[in-house]
């Protein structure tokens, strides 16, 4: 399995995913400012894996004797949705006031999540049965996290389990993570995979080629989840044809102050709607709304497998 980063010599690599499938290239962060960078520019992209690199970034910032205080309110800036982002600064904080290094925090919290996403996947396993097709939605994979994966650490457990399951990704507009990256983990690993556009998903549901929807998020809170912009289209077409849609996060994603409808939805550049491989699909001055993400109430939601058992949205 490809490491979706590393801490060697006092520097952060990150794999840029932006490169992939077609190249396999690691960003080398020396100080917390590379670090915003990476995760602003989606280098290193899922909520696990963003707090992680954000953890890292504090280190980097305690090792050039800068204010943490600082440091930690310019790295929350960096993407607003994912709360592991704000969760893993709060912790490093949290440590370094303890008189534990933030070296040591990070890097515990880089072995933690490794051990938190293999625990979910011996959970979610559970719910897969034999011969299911199983739909996943942008990239929870090893990539969004420090290693294994939420939702694709599900389908990873339950396929060395040895049960005969295959996957279909839906390609994920705009950034293409399911195509590029979701894909990417499957073919690695030889786990049954088929390519689909994101308009299709609803259309396999109706014909009964879909037995079961697994997704991740980047927070949950009171109310529903939030994940990728389209997860919520998918979740409608589920309920609507009787398919058990699951979540896969750990708790580290769970936000128990808000309500899911009041946090703040990314919006990215409009180029990334307006282009393909820096090719302009449509006219440049295109008038565009690009929300990262989007929510999905509790109603759609079957159940959210953690690493202390499948919960119940509340």
């Amino acid at each position: 399995m490809i490491e979706t980063l590393y801490w060697e010599d006092n520097n952060l690599y990150l794999l840029d995913q932006t490169k992939l499938p077609h190249k396999i290239e690691y960003f080398r962060c020396t100080n917390y400012i590379a670090v915003i960078e990476a995760i602003k520019n989606m280098v290193v992209r899922g909520a696990p894996a963003i707090g992680v690199s954000a953890a890292y970034g504090m280190a980097l910032a305690e090792l050039d004797g800068l204010d943490l205080d600082f440091v930690a309110d310019q790295i929350k800036k960096a993407r607003p949705t994912a709360v592991n982002l704000f969760w893993a600064v709060d912790k490093v904080l949290e440590q370094y006031n303890k008189g534990i290094s933030s070296v040591q925090t990070a890097i515990d919290m880089h072995r933690e999540d490794i051990e938190i996403n293999q625990k979910i996947g011996e959970y979610g396993s559970s719910v897969i049965d034999e011969n299911d097709t199983i739909l996943t939605h942008c990239n929870a994979g090893a990539l969004a996290c420090a290693g294994y994966g939420t939702a694709l650490g599900v389908i990873r457990r339950a396929h060395s389990d040895g049960k005969n399951i295959s996957v279909i990704c839906d390609e994920t507009r705009p950034v293409l993570q399911g195509a590029r990256l979701s894909v990417f983990e499957m073919q690695e690993e030889n786990i049954p995979v088929k390519l689909i556009v994101d308009g299709a998903a609803g259309r396999l549901m109706q014909q009964k080629k879909v037995d079961k929807v697994v997704i991740g998020a980047d927070r949950v809170a009171d109310g529903g989840v939030a994940n990728k912009i389209g997860s919520l289209m998918v979740a409608l077409a589920a309920k609507n044809y009787g398919i058990p849609f699951y979540v896969a996060a750990p708790m580290s994603t769970f936000d128990f102050e808000h309500n899911i409808n009041d946090i703040t939805i990314e919006q990215r550049d409009p180029k990334e709607v307006l282009c393909i491989n820096d090719s302009y699909i449509t006219r440049p001055d295109t008038v565009v709304e690009n929300p990262a993400f989007d929510v999905v109430e509790k109603e759609l939601i079957t159940g959210i497998i953690t690493e202390e058992g499948i919960k119940k949205p509340f």
